[in-house]
Parts: C-alpha cells; sequence; structure tokens
C-alpha cells in the first residue's frame, strides 16, 4: 500500500488479495487502521507460487521499505548464550550473536548475570580451555585447575570430545546426574577424611542448585521451545514469548507495538520476522496459539511447530496469552496514569506562577568556555513533553567574549522576531537556565523590543548544580515548589534536557573548530588536504605520531610533512 507520495506504507500477504484488501475498506476498524486506510493512495501487488514465498517476500520488503505501518522489530535486544567453540581446543564463552561456525549453542539465558553464573559454575567442573588466544605460559586457571593448558601441555582430543560432551549433557538438562556424582565424590572424600576436598565438592553441588534448579516450571521432557501467545486491545497488540530449555522456562521476552491489518495476519508477520534474521536460535519445537498458520512457518523454518489444543503446551500457550494481556493492560494504566500526571504537572505549575496552563513551553541556555565557541539552544516541552523536532541550536553572531547576558539577548530576539515574522504560534511559558539577570535580560527583549507579553521565568540551581528554585515575577522572586512536586520534577526535566543539548552543541561546534584550525594554520594545507589527512589517520593524534613516509604515501612532500607533523607537536625549527 502507499501514500500520495509514492511511499510504502504497509506490506502484507494475503491467499485471496482481493477479500484482504476489501476488509480494509469494509465494517468498523479503530482510529489507527483509520488513519492507515485515510493515506492509501494506490496498492502494487506480486503474485508468488506458495504461501511460503509469500511470507520470506513479505519479511524481506519490510525489513528492505520499513513501511511506517507495519510490526517491525526495531529493537535489537537478544539474550546471551552460552557457545562452545568449534576449535581444536574448544572454550565456553558468552555470546548475543548466532552464526553457522558448526559451534554449540544453549539459551537464551534470562540475562548477562545469568550466563555469567553458569558458565562461572561449568569453569569450575570442566577444564576446558579459558583464554582466548594462546599464551606462552600457563595461567592462573590451570593452577586452580580449571584449564588443561593446552598452550604448555599436550592435551588429548579425546579428553576435549568428552569434556564437550559433558558439558553439553549438562546444559541440555542432565545437570541432575552431575549434581549425583558430585554427592558419590563428597561423601566418598568425607570418608577418605579429605574434608577440604569434600567441602570443595559441597560447594559445587551447592552451586548447581542455585544456578540451575531456580526455576518452577517445569515439563516432564528436556526440549528446547519457544512458546508464543498474543493480545489485542485499543488497536495495540502484545507478543509474549516463553523460552523453554531443558524442560525450564528461563525467560520470556514481551514486544507491544500498534498493529494495522487483521489480528492473526500480524501476528504471523511477527513470528517471521523474530526468526528472519536469525539473531535468536532456533529451538526444537515452537508453540503457536490454535488460529496461526503452523504448517507454513514449520516449512520455513525447518522446525516443529504446534498448535495444541489440549494439555500441558496449551496450558503454557494460554500462560503467554494472560500475561500478553496483563502486559497490555498495565501499558494502559501507565499511560494513563503518566498522561495524568503530566496535566497535572502543567496545570499545577500555571497556578502556582499566576498564569494559565503552558502547554508549550520554551526553555534557553547558553554554553560557552571562557567565551570560546559561545552557543546557545532551545527546547520545546509540549504538554509536558519533549517535542525534538521543533528543538533550535543557535552560534552566538553579536556577542564577544563570556557575555551569558547579551548571548541570552540575542538568542531570545532572533526566536521571537523570527516567529512574528512568519505569524507562528507563540509559547505560553519561557523557561530561561539562570537566575535574575538572564531573566532580565529575555523580559527586556521580549518586552521592550518586540511588544510580546509572554511569562518568563528562571530555574537557578544550587551548589552541586541541581535545579533550586523557580524565579518568576518582575522583579524575580522564589515561588515555593515541593521538591516533590510533579511539576518540580517537570522543570528539572526540562533543565536538564536544555542543559544537555546546550553542552552536546556546543562540544560538536567546538571539535570542529579544534580539528580544522589546527590544520588551517599550516601554509599549504587547504579544505581537500585536510579531508585526506581524516580520512586516512583518522585523527590529529596519529597525525602526530607519523613517519615522513606515511605523508609520502598521500602525494605530500618532505618539506610540508615535516612542516605538519612540528607544528602538531607544538615545536620550533632552529
Amino acid at each position: 500500500m502507499k501514500n500520495a507520495s509514492g511511499d510504502i506504507i504497509y506490506i502484507g500477504k494475503a491467499k485471496v488479495l482481493k477479500n484482504r484488501v476489501r476488509s480494509y475498506f469494509t465494517g468498523s476498524h479503530d482510529g489507527k487502521t483509520q488513519l492507515l486506510v485515510s493515506e492509501i493512495a494506490d496498492f502494487e501487488y506480486i503474485v508468488v507460487g506458495s504461501p511460503i514465498e509469500a511470507l520470506i517476500l513479505e519479511c524481506n520488503l519490510i525489513k528492505k521499505h520499513n513501511p511506517r505501518y507495519n510490526i517491525l522489530l526495531k529493537d535489537d535486544k537478544t539474550y546471551p548464550y552460552l557457545k562452545i567453540t568449534n576449535e581444536l581446543h574448544p572454550r565456553l564463552e558468552i555470546t548475543r550473536r548466532i552464526v553457522k561456525d558448526k559451534a554449540k549453542y544453549f539459551g537464551p539465558y534470562p540475562n548477562a548475570t545469568a550466563a555469567q553464573e553458569v558458565k562461572k559454575l561449568l569453569d569450575r567442573l570442566y577444564p576446558l580451555r579459558k583464554c582466548k588466544n594462546m599464551p606462552k605460559q600457563v595461567c592462573l586457571y590451570y593452577h586452580m585447575h580449571q584449564c588443561m593448558a593446552p598452550c604448555v601441555y599436550d592435551v588429548d582430543q579425546a579428553e576435549n570430545t568428552r569434556i564437550v560432551e559433558e558439558i553439553t549433557r549438562f546444559l541440555d538438562g542432565g545437570h541432575k546426574a552431575t549434581k549425583e556424582t558430585l554427592t558419590e565424590k563428597m561423601m566418598q572424600a568425607a570418608e577418605d577424611m579429605e574434608f577440604e576436598r569434600a567441602k570443595e565438592l559441597r560447594d559445587q553441588i551447592i552451586s548447581i542448585e542455585a544456578v540451575m534448579e531456580k526455576q518452577k516450571i517445569t515439563l516432564t521432557d528436556t526440549v528446547d521451545r519457544d512458546i508464543f501467545g498474543y493480545h489485542t486491545d485499543k488497536g495495540w497488540m502484545c507478543v509474549q514469548v516463553f523460552y523453554m530449555r531443558g524442560g525450564k522456562l528461563l525467560e520470556r521476552d514481551t514486544s507491544s507495538f500498534p498493529f494495522y491489518g487483521e489480528a492473526v495476519e500480524d501476528f504471523m508477520s511477527f513470528v517471521a520476522q523474530y526468526y528472519f534474521d536469525k539473531q535468536h536460535a532456533l529451538p526444537k519445537e515452537i508453540l503457536l496459539p490454535e488460529e496461526s498458520e503452523s504448517e507454513l512457518i514449520s516449512e520455513w523454518l525447518g522446525v516443529k511447530v504446534l498448535t495444541p489444543k489440549r494439555g500441558k503446551k496449551h496450558d503454557l500457550i494460554d500462560m503467554a496469552e494472560e500475561n500478553a494481556r496483563i502486559a497490555l493492560e498495565e501499558k494502559f494504566a501507565l499511560l494513563a496514569k503518566d498522561d495524568a500526571r503530566t496535566v497535572q504537572a502543567i496545570q499545577n505549575l500555571g497556578q502556582s506562577m499566576g498564569i494559565g496552563t503552558p502547554y508549550r513551553i520554551e526553555a534557553f541556555d547558553n554554553s560557552n568556555i571562557q567565551g570560546a565557541e559561545p552557543v546557545s539552544a532551545m527546547i520545546v516541552f509540549t504538554n509536558g513533553k519533549p517535542d525534538k523536532k521543533e528543538y533550535r541550536k543557535y552560534k552566538i553572531k553579536t556577542v564577544v567574549g563570556p557575555d551569558d547576558y547579551g548571548s541570552m539577548r540575542e538568542v531570545v530576539l532572533r526566536r521571537y522576531s523570527r516567529l512574528l515574522r512568519e505569524n507562528l504560534p507563540l509559547p505560553d511559558l519561557v523557561v530561561i537556565d539562570g537566575g535574575k539577570g538572564q531573566i532580565g535580560a529575555a523580559m527586556d527583549v521580549l518586552e521592550n523590543e518586540l511588544g510580546l507579553y509572554i511569562p518568563v521565568c528562571g530555574l537557578a540551581k544550587d551548589d552541586k548544580h541541581k535545579t533550586a528554585m523557580l524565579l518568576f515575577g518582575d522583579p524575580p522572586e522564589p515561588i515555593e515548589l515541593k521538591r516533590d512536586s510533579h511539576e518540580f520534577y517537570l522543570l528539572q526535566r526540562i533543565q536538564d534536557e536544555v542543559h544537555r543539548f546546550a553542552i552536546s552543541f556546543h562540544r560538536q561546534s567546538r571539535s570542529k573548530t579544534m580539528l580544522s584550525s589546527q590544520l588551517d594554520e599550516i601554509p599549504g594545507i587547504g579544505e581537500k588536504r585536510r579531508k585526506k589527512l581524516f580520512q586516512h589517520f583518522g585523527s590529529l593524534k596519529k597525525m602526530r605520531e607519523a613517519s615522513i613516509e606515511e605523508y609520502r604515501q598521500l602525494g605530500i612532500g618532505d618539506k610540508l610533512a615535516r612542516d605538519i607533523i612540528t607544528h602538531l607537536r607544538g615545536e620550533k625549527e632552529e
């Protein structure tokens, strides 16, 4: 589907195209789908040979065009996996990328900490190689009996294979057998009065229980499976994915997003995209709700895909769907709560100052270092939330030296004379990051030079550079606000955001000037040569440390090369 500009706004697949397209223009739809339909100006379609071809094509096109109204897996969140490398002397490591390198992958794990706990446990139990690059002598792990030191000693490949098989069994759900073996060894060590060895074995058993047996939700088998469930409400869809590994439920992934098509179709699009880029390792089995196209996904991925109608597996899907429903309810409740708090905050702020509700707030801050590269920045909060499309940056043109009041006068004059000139809406409140002097400068420009009577307030900071008080009036006086009130928190957010925006702009301007000015001072260095130097060396530090020969490779003569190096090193020629 395309809009009037020819931009692709939605991509979908259908067995019967006529029915799918007609569904958008008949019956009642929520506001989000109505918005999509209102933008449709044209269709384009591709006929393929099978449903699986349609699925793959849909994924490819969504990834390529990023249509506005499609479900897009925009976040690249990936969970950690344990990996046994496919090397002569294998290593156990943590990774977030699944690649076809013949290594063995296990997971996902709930978070990096959980993966680290399991790896630490396995490192203590099985002495695989630890170092990524072979050292020239044994390391601490060898002395701790956690590595066989293949860097120095010959290690039998059969021993490596045995350890890899034991770790594989352990991670595939065989940790109970390992625990029983360690228990037997502990009892034997105690009988032989080797109490330190017995204590060490006991600690390993406790670690297994702590790390591997926390999970209560289990199935009798040890099959790795992903369980999907979804719920829709108010034009939003929430998908829950449960990761079950070794028969235990390890983690879940929650995704919430607006959807614009048929619920089942968009859910299937989500599942397809979920595995499309292979960021998530394929399990042995995938469980989907009853209405899903399980055969299509199974044919494409080459794994077993089930839509159970009863039993424990069906209960797991029900649990995923119930969690999706709860997650959406919580999302709507939080949004409503945040909106209510924000609205209340701007209303209370207006009442405290004796003005109307400031729906549009514009805030200013200056930034310079001893007058060098002075800049100013303006941010906009609309209905209590940042409106980043409205942010503006200003390079100070008329002020020389560290004149904060003069900079504020210039920027306020430039901003509001333009709004008047272009007949653009004025703010309900102007916030100045500063004290009485900056407020007075802004009010003088607004009232005496532009004839505007916009409320102006200032935010003063304490000795820890935190928002301390709100200044308002003529002359400006402190207004009492409770430190734990929503309106005070709103002012803190405004002050922090405008300061962040101003500082980042100043750093950007200063770094550009510093980089260009040092080279511009050298005779014989123009725009093209400066660009070529930075493309080749990447930084002034590398230019300073480079040899004459390296400059010759860029077609720069020896004399100019010496001039560059001498200038950057700050040396004087004799």
